[in-house]
């Protein structure tokens, strides 16, 4: 089979690329092949839910940029196919003196990435939100929540509709780069494409080496742990609840989240997972650890960033430990409050000096596109991000 396009992933960045493809190339053959049995079975079904502002992020990066951009085109998405969102806003939390000098640090970053924010004191944090206590607070009104699953879905449709074919249960096993075309080849046919997009999330290292690629980073998968919390304790705040981050530390920190659909959770916390899909305690691939254990830069990460991951591990480990983290801003929460939810694991590359790669990283041959890096806010920015690769795939002009 020959098509124009050939997209490789079915997550929100594969199912937005594709469908922005298609938009720009009315008439144009598109092939979307998931390796699952159907779309955002991983990151993008497993993550929070945030509509994030950009409020972390280097200015100039491509993060800070996609994000401000992506944060106000998925709601424009979401209410041209009504998918229903809320946003809710966002409250970072400072705790102690320290997380206010940090705090000032990111008032000064969201002034530098355009993102508008009001700072609040204690009383008038404690006005807003009755159960959350602390030195001061950053209110973020942008930020907001959705299903990203669903959006997914309706992606899927939205491609299909415009003439794409998704294709399920498609497991790759070899790219070639030709010439003129580029052959992928699953466990049940070869296809033909001019052009190959690939966004292979936790799979982007696997892929690119399968395509001939030589790379200088490793993917390296850490495993995020949510609990969600009683019904009696569902509108506990009416907010996004996030905790002031360490600048030194990758994660943001255990933080209370709305669900779009009802209810709150509380988490994640960031632990190395022993697979690229080991989202469960007890999950261990052993190819996928030995294929990170193997690269240099891991243990030079795990050599940086020792204390963390032990503390990483304490809370993982200990239910008390981690209601513990909620309870600096939110002392009503119990250990008994931490019921039961679905964990995530992000994909995140590692560079051989064992540095981690914070940006999107989104690199191009002659006949393919290849998304190695797309970890949180890759949902929110995912219009941005599709509309790149469209243009780098030669669909946008």
């Amino acid at each position: 089979m020959q098509v124009d396009y050939l997209v490789i992933g079915g997550g929100i960045v594969g199912l937005s690329s594709a469908m922005q493809i298609l938009q720009a190339k009315p008439g144009a053959t598109l092939l979307l092949l998931e390796k699952e049995d159907g779309v955002a079975r991983h990151q993008t079904g497993r993550n929070s839910g945030v509509i994030h502002a950009g409020v972390y992020y280097q200015p100039g990066s491509l993060k800070a940029e996609y994000c401000r951009i992506g944060s106000s085109a998925i709601m424009t998405f979401c209410g041209e196919h009504a998918i229903p969102f809320e946003q809710c806003g966002k409250l970072i939390v400072a705790t102690d003196a320290l997380e206010l000098a940090r705090m000032g640090a990111l008032e000064e970053r969201c002034t530098r990435n355009q993102i508008k924010i009001e700072r609040l004191d204690a009383q008038e944090l404690r006005n807003r939100e009755p159960n959350i206590i602390g030195n001061g607070a950053l209110y973020v009104p942008s930020s907001g929540i959705v299903d990203y699953g669903l959006v997914a879905r309706v992606m899927a449709q939205e491609v299909e509709r415009l003439g794409g074919v998704l294709t399920f249960n498609a497991k790759i096993r070899r790219i070639t780069e030709g010439a003129n075309t580029v052959a992928v080849e699953t466990d049940r046919e070869t296809y033909q494409a001019k052009s190959l997009v690939v966004c292979g999330g936790l799979h982007a290292d696997a892929l690119a080496h399968m395509a001939g690629l030589e790379t200088d980073w490793t993917m390296v998968p850490f495993r995020g742990e949510y609990f969600k919390l009683p019904d009696a304790k569902a509108d506990i705040v009416k907010h996004l609840i996030y905790p002031v981050p360490n600048p030194d530390l990758p994660f943001l920190g255990v933080h209370l989240t709305k669900l779009a659909g009802g209810g709150q959770t509380l988490g994640p916390n960031a632990m190395l997972a022993f697979g690229r899909e080991a989202y469960r305690k007890t999950d261990f691939n052993a190819a996928d650890v030995a294929g990170f254990a193997a690269f240099p830069g891991f243990w030079k990460l795990m050599g940086k960033h020792w204390k963390s991951a032990a503390a990483e591990a304490f809370s993982s480990l200990s239910k008390y430990r981690y209601a513990a983290l909620s309870r600096k801003y939110c002392p009503d929460i119990d250990v008994k409050d931490l019921l039961p939810y679905r964990s995530g694991v992000r994909a995140q590359v590692v560079k051989r000096d064992g540095t981690m790669v914070h940006d999107f990283m989104i690199e191009k041959t002659a006949r393919m596109v290849h998304v190695f890096n797309a970890p949180s806010p890759a949902a929110t920015s995912s219009l941005p991000i599709g509309r790149r690769v469209a243009q780098e795939a030669g669909a946008i002009r």
